[in-house]
């Protein structure tokens, strides 16, 4: 009799419950929103994370908020994303920072800089420290929000037709490397091209420029540069947890009732881990296969790895000497990473370094 009247007050209950949901999405406003990507539709870790992330909003949603997706060059190129939202071309876009760099280097800080944090140190300072308040004041000068929506994992070093043996060889080497690295890099005498995704075969293919850095594996085999170019360096140092974000027209999103304001966060939260579960799930087979065919994978030198940290320094220094804004950021974001290294050198990398000398 007990057990008979719970299970009859339980099916009243989710009875409520399953008439509140739909309520509640029947109050809710239909919104329809514009998307530009930065990335090309071949690449279903970068362009597809958007995919996914604008899914995830029309499911919380119940179907109400509906964003169409246009990949770069369908409304605008790739680097034009932060434009089109500042200037409400687009309500919301998904995108790099460090794109931005010509406009302020700050913008770089939220994606990443050379000797950086990784995917997980960047997400602490994010959440845990100050990076999310002092990035949204920055972004607020743009008339933009933005979101952490993925993280590739350091990534690789790049593709070039010749060996690196030290730094001598990188002058006068036209490379593609995107923001605050190329003028890093540009110390050492490479000549830095910033070109979009779509448009990098065609120019490493023609010899426009001699190396190519992207991000690694998976994507660097969908895109060919295994064709056209031998040596394959690792890390890149000038990206070792790069964030991807989700920037939003701030004008347009304080429009939004305060649920829509919630389902775009956490859709990008979850963007976020999907997109680095996605690149490590795929680099490994990719890694495999690309050596298989060929490729000559190769570390940098420790000269290039030392003059390269030392032009990194001197480019922070000078920045922050000239840039009010970047250096308030940078000393943040410098000592909350010299606090992770302190501890990643203890467990983490102990336990890495036994796991890595296991064959099986």
């Amino acid at each position: 009799m007990e057990r008979r009247s719970f299970l009859k007050q339980a099916g009243v209950g989710l009875a409520a419950g399953a008439v509140a949901a739909p309520a509640l999405a029947q109050n809710a406003p239909a919104i329809k929103w514009r998307m530009a990507s930065s990335f090309p539709k071949s690449l279903d870790t970068l362009h597809g994370s958007a995919e996914f992330l604008i899914k995830r909003i029309a499911e919380m949603s119940g179907g109400k908020f509906q964003i169409q997706l246009f990949a770069a060059g369908e409304i605008v190129p790739g680097p034009g994303v932060h434009d089109a939202v500042r200037d409400g071309t687009v309500e919301i876009g998904f995108t790099c920072s460090y794109y931005y760099f010509g406009k302020d280097p700050t913008y770089c800080i939220d994606t990443a800089i050379p000797f950086g944090m990784n995917a997980r140190q960047i997400k602490a300072w994010y959440r845990q420290g100050n990076g999310a308040k002092l990035m949204a004041d920055f972004f607020a000068k743009s008339n933009i929000v933005s979101f952490p929506s993925g993280n590739t994992g350091v990534q690789m070093g790049g593709w070039y037709r010749k060996e690196i043996k030290s730094v001598a060889d990188f002058k006068g080497l036209k490379m593609r490397v995107a923001g605050l690295a190329g003028a890093v890099l540009a110390k050492m005498g490479v000549v830095p091209q910033q070109i979009a995704g779509s448009d990098i075969y065609p120019a490493l293919e023609k010899g426009t420029i001699d190396a190519v850095e992207w991000v690694g594996p998976y994507d660097d085999q969908k895109l060919g540069f295994n064709k056209v170019a031998k040596y394959y360096y690792y890390p890149a140092w000038w990206e070792g947890g790069p964030q991807i974000s989700t920037y939003i027209n701030a004008k347009k999103f304080a429009e939004l009732p305060k649920e829509y304001q919630a389902i775009i966060e956490a859709a990008c939260a979850e963007t976020d881990t999907e997109m680095c579960a996605r690149y490590d799930a795929k680099n490994p087979v990719a890694l495999k296969q690309l050596l298989a065919s060929g490729t000559k994978l190769l570390p940098f030198p420790k000269d290039v790895m030392e003059a390269s940290y030392k032009a990194a320094q001197e480019y922070y220094a000078e920045t922050s000497a000239a840039n009010p804004e970047f250096k308030k950021i940078y000393e943040d974001y410098k000592k909350f990473l010299n606090d992770q290294n302190l501890w990643y050198r203890v467990a983490e990398n102990e336990y890495a370094r036994f796991m890595y000398s296991r064959k099986n």
